[in-house]
């Protein structure tokens, strides 16, 4: 498989798909690669931001903490996604740490070849501004979905989102199976709410049938029903994504 197949193949589903295949093979050009062990950080909370990531292959999640020491769980990544602040060449710092959740390639974009593509190339500044108008309307959906519809609304759109990222057809009715486990203490630190009070929706979403539990995975029977609660504007998959 030659360089420019292999980036549109991972490129499907990631928030790069913004990109032409000319433009993504711009990029990683100047890109270099690394190799990021399972449990280990790409970058930290107050690093410098002058570095962006392409995930080539494996999964990172981007966490920020609070004072009293909780993680909350911004983004979770995949491959063919980039991550990294997303107001580049303002030489602002880090407002979050990038912690791998499996073995991870990345290709590693330094701002200041960034700008000089930007500068050469016009199709590809209209592109990366592209890429940051998702990243932006994506931070804003969150933020809608937790402060409009308290945390019932903020669960239900977690399971909608983790749907349309790791969901796979269930079986004839339209279930979807959420193919990844996803914890309990996961759901709680990605809506900001406890540990118990997420137990109890998701016992109150089961006994509705609108979700059961399979093997530490999640089911989800009823997707209208989640929709419902948390008011779904039926956005992009490029944007209702966890």
């Amino acid at each position: 498989m030659n360089k420019s197949a292999e980036i549109m193949s991972t490129n499907v589903e990631g928030n790069t798909s913004c990109f032409s295949e000319m433009n993504m093979e711009r990029m990683l050009a100047y890109a270099t690669e690394r190799s990021i062990p399972s449990g280990s950080h790409l970058f930290w909370e107050g690093d410098l931001s002058d570095k962006l990531y392409f995930i080539k292959s494996g999964r990172v999640k981007l966490t920020k903490s609070t004072d009293e020491g909780k993680e909350l769980i911004l983004y979770m990544y995949q491959s063919g996604d980039m991550i990294g602040q997303a107001d580049p060449f303002s030489g602002t710092r880090l407002g979050f740490t990038a912690e791998t959740l499996e073995d991870t390639e990345v290709a590693v974009i330094e701002h200041k070849d960034l700008e000089m593509i930007i500068c050469q190339h016009c199709d590809f500044a209209i592109d990366f501004m592209k890429w940051m108008g998702t990243h932006h309307r994506l931070t804003q959906t969150k933020v809608r979905d937790l402060m409009l519809y308290g945390k019932p609304g903020a669960l239900c759109s977690t399971l909608i989102r983790l749907s349309n990222t790791y969901g796979e057809d269930y079986n004839e009715d339209g279930s979807i199976l959420i193919n990844k486990k996803i914890t309990h203490t996961d759901l709680s630190n990605m809506i900001g709410a406890t540990r118990e009070s997420v137990n109890r929706m998701l016992s109150d979403l089961r006994k509705k049938e609108v979700i059961e539990y399979e093997h530490g995975m999640i089911i989800i029977h009823d997707l209208e029903a989640l929709q419902e609660v948390c008011h779904c504007e039926l956005c992009p998959r490029e944007i209702c994504r966890i």
